[in-house]
């Protein structure tokens, strides 16, 4: 299974890219188990996904050519 992966904000700055293709060799992953593939730190609690443009949440089943985002928290003042 492939997916892409795009990064915003600081987490762009901090994965050091934008965006990656990600590689499975299952047939079944969720966003916590791509989280685990592409960092080597725990998925924030307060990071914002969405999957094909639609939020959602870590236990969301990702499937063949899906397009994932990660947002950092926003703030605002």
């Amino acid at each position: 299974m492939d997916v892409k992966v795009r990064y915003f904000a600081s987490l762009r700055d901090r994965m050091g890219k934008g965006d990656e293709s990600v590689s499975f060799d299952k047939d079944t992953a969720t966003v916590a188990d791509l989280w685990s593939k592409v960092s080597s730190e725990p998925m924030p609690e307060s990071i914002l996904v969405a999957v094909n443009m639609e939020y959602t949440d870590s236990s969301h089943e990702l499937k063949n050519g899906d397009e994932v985002a990660f947002f950092p928290p926003v703030t605002g003042g």
